[in-house]
């Protein structure tokens, strides 16, 4: 990549615009929730990471249709309907919502395409041509065993390549993505926007690992994390990566987090313009009732007594809940109630445990061990053959 890079560029004769930057820098925004768009100070850094993310996504499109991959409209039209409902969306609503914040549907469609048209490479070109023995399914399973009891880790990455001429750069880009996930930038998105790894399609998602299965410099990070933490860029073969951590837990060692709840959940609302000082009272009143609920059955009387709902949950992980809920339940006993929680806007709520159906921490299945070898194989195959996609492309900036 040239030390200047203007937001223009021909790839194999398919033509990148300025526009195509834009657009698809203000969907990074939205998709993380920075309506107001990227701050400037930003601007010129991440237009260079969207730049190279689209020349990607173009050789990635472009292989495809050199491997008589075919992407129907149809196809795309699947998934655009699934990111819209997610936002509570037609895909007409969700049209006139990007173009109103600086992007627009072909960005995200294009997208899209590019997502599918590697998934189906990868299929094609790489997972056909990989193979895992059971003698290696076997030693991982041993060494689980051997392992119990030691600290395993839930991790996101975020990988951006570089070689040593570009090294500097990607830092200094790793540092600018950096600066975005602290101030609230939502990893999974920028894992996909950004990631040039084959886990950015899920977010940047590894799944649960030990230090060991990472390399060394990950590693050496990692055994400083806690949950919810975010590394600083990390030198690595091939490039940089972010880490974050999003749990940890010990190797086949029982933990309450990995408890199945029953739970009905009791929430009040206050009509609109209510003071804190008017619901002071109801308040106190609705946190002394849940403190003696008697009981999963006292959620109905609750409920009848502050004119509030009650919504039952069957089959919730206690992982799933938010860190704060999880430390007020894990002590918890069937039957009894959480402190009131929410606000005077968006209701306030008590969560009553009707169940707990506490886990058998076993090992992996053949299957689980399997798979994630095959995942880590095409994962490096496949930043292996991007490179090369790209070392073969004659790609021209205007």
């Amino acid at each position: 990549m040239p030390s200047v890079i203007k937001a223009t560029a021909i790839v194999n004769g398919d033509v990148i615009t300025g526009t195509d930057v834009d657009q698809r820098l203000a969907l990074l925004a939205v998709a993380n929730g920075n309506e107001n768009g990227i701050p400037a100070d930003q601007v010129d850094t991440l237009r260079q990471q969207v730049l190279r993310n689209l020349i990607d996504e173009t050789l990635e499109i472009q292989a495809a249709k050199a491997d008589k991959i075919e992407i129907k409209g149809s196809d795309i039209d699947k998934t655009v309907e699934r990111v819209a409902t997610s936002v509570k969306q037609t895909p007409d609503q969700l049209a006139a919502f990007l173009d109103a914040h600086g992007s627009s549907i072909q960005s995200l469609r294009r997208q899209i395409q590019g997502e599918i048209a590697w998934d189906r490479l990868q299929h094609d070109k790489i997972e056909s041509g990989i193979s895992v023995g059971d003698d290696e399914v076997k030693a991982v399973l041993d060494k689980l065993n051997a392992s119990k009891g030691t600290q395993e880790y839930r991790v996101g990455e975020i990988f951006l390549t570089a070689t040593p001429y570009t090294e500097q750069q990607a830092v200094q880009n790793a540092n600018k993505i950096l600066d975005q996930l602290k101030s609230g930038g939502s990893f999974a998105g920028y894992a996909r926007q950004y990631s040039e790894a084959s886990t950015a399609a899920v977010g940047g998602d590894l799944g649960w690992v030990r230090p060991e299965q990472l390399p060394e410099p990950i590693a050496a990070a990692l055994r400083q994390m806690g949950p919810g933490t975010i590394s600083n860029p990390i030198e690595v073969p091939g490039g940089v990566s972010i880490i974050a951590v999003q749990d940890t837990r010990k190797i086949l060692t029982r933990d309450p987090r990995d408890a199945v709840l029953s739970l009905k959940q009791v929430s009040v609302s206050f009509p609109k313009g209510t003071t804190r000082q008017q619901a002071e009272p109801v308040l106190e009143r609705f946190a002394n009732a849940a403190k003696n609920i008697g009981g999963c059955g006292g959620a109905e009387k609750i409920a009848a007594d502050f004119h509030g709902e009650v919504v039952q949950s069957d089959n919730v992980k206690m992982r799933d809940l938010p860190p704060a809920l999880q430390e007020m339940m894990m002590p918890m006993q069937v039957g009894q109630a959480t402190q009131p929680f929410g606000s005077l806007d968006q209701g306030v709520r008590t969560l009553v445990i009707c169940g707990r159906d506490e886990a058998d921490p076993t090992a992996p299945s053949y299957d689980d061990v399997y798979n994630q070898l095959n995942e880590e194989r095409v994962n490096m195959r496949s930043r292996r053959y991007l490179a090369d996609l790209r070392r073969d492309a004659v790609i021209e900036f205007r």
